[in-house]
């Protein structure tokens, strides 16, 4: 139901009240019940976003939709390692590092903000270079 309301998002925010059937009973009264896991808190904070009731209807009443979750001839197909190849492997150049070490040395600014961002206070700082093409 949450990949559903999440994939159809566009069209069901600000549509106005909509019905959501379900054959999981359960469903109804676990978005009233008092006692919630966390993951369920998250859930019902994100199904709080829509305008829609849910409504219990029995997976033998449901044959469409019963079919189409319970195909026994589906299988996920999942990726053989031992055919997955590699095309080409990537490293980071270190001339980047180097030219990073390099602007740190010649900007003032940043002597001024590293000496800013090593204060042992345990509060992350972001120190950005005044250095045009790394900035770009």
């Amino acid at each position: 139901m949450k990949y559903a309301l999440a994939k159809f998002r566009v069209y069901l925010l600000g549509s106005g009240p909509f019905v959501v059937y379900t054959d999981h009973a359960s469903l109804r009264t676990a978005m009233k019940s008092p006692h919630i896991s966390q993951r369920m808190a998250r859930w019902l904070s994100f199904f709080a976003e829509y305008d829609f009731r849910v409504e219990y209807k029995p997976g033998r009443l449901n044959v469409v939709a019963d079919a189409l979750s319970r195909r026994p001839d589906y299988a996920v197909k999942t990726a053989d390692a031992n055919r997955i190849g590699v095309e080409s492997v990537s490293a980071p150049s270190s001339s980047l590092i180097d030219d990073v070490k390099a602007a740190y040395a010649s900007d003032a600014d940043a002597k001024q903000l590293l000496s800013y961002a090593a204060v042992d206070d345990d509060v992350i700082r972001i120190v950005v270079l005044n250095d045009y093409d790394l900035r770009m």
